[in-house]
């Protein structure tokens, strides 16, 4: 979770809202990094995820699921919302578990 949510934060940095709307690479891949983050979230022990109640684990599980099962309907503004608002405040966080960051 926290590599692939430094993916994110990485991708949308220096990113205007309007970059963002005129790529579609750029939405296509931060979606699916976003189902990623919320498949391994989803695979958070229950006792994991209640020793971290800061973390929005319904939130992160229940984007990956309008992701995979509603893609036809996603909201690209939440999709950046998540990505420029969310997504740094769970790196933070996540930050904690990570031994040593390699970078």
């Amino acid at each position: 979770m926290y590599d692939t949510a430094r993916r994110v934060a990485a991708k949308v940095q220096g990113i205007t809202r309007a970059n963002f709307d005129a790529d579609e690479n750029l939405r296509l891949a931060l979606a699916h990094l976003l189902q990623t983050i919320g498949e391994a979230a989803r695979r958070v022990s229950p006792e994991m995820r209640s020793e971290q109640p800061e973390i929005p684990w319904a939130k992160i599980t229940g984007m990956r699921n309008k992701i995979v099962h509603d893609y036809t309907h996603l909201d690209e503004n939440e999709v950046w919302r998540t990505a420029t608002e969310d997504i740094p405040k769970l790196v933070t966080w996540l930050a904690a578990f990570v031994p040593s960051d390699p970078q």
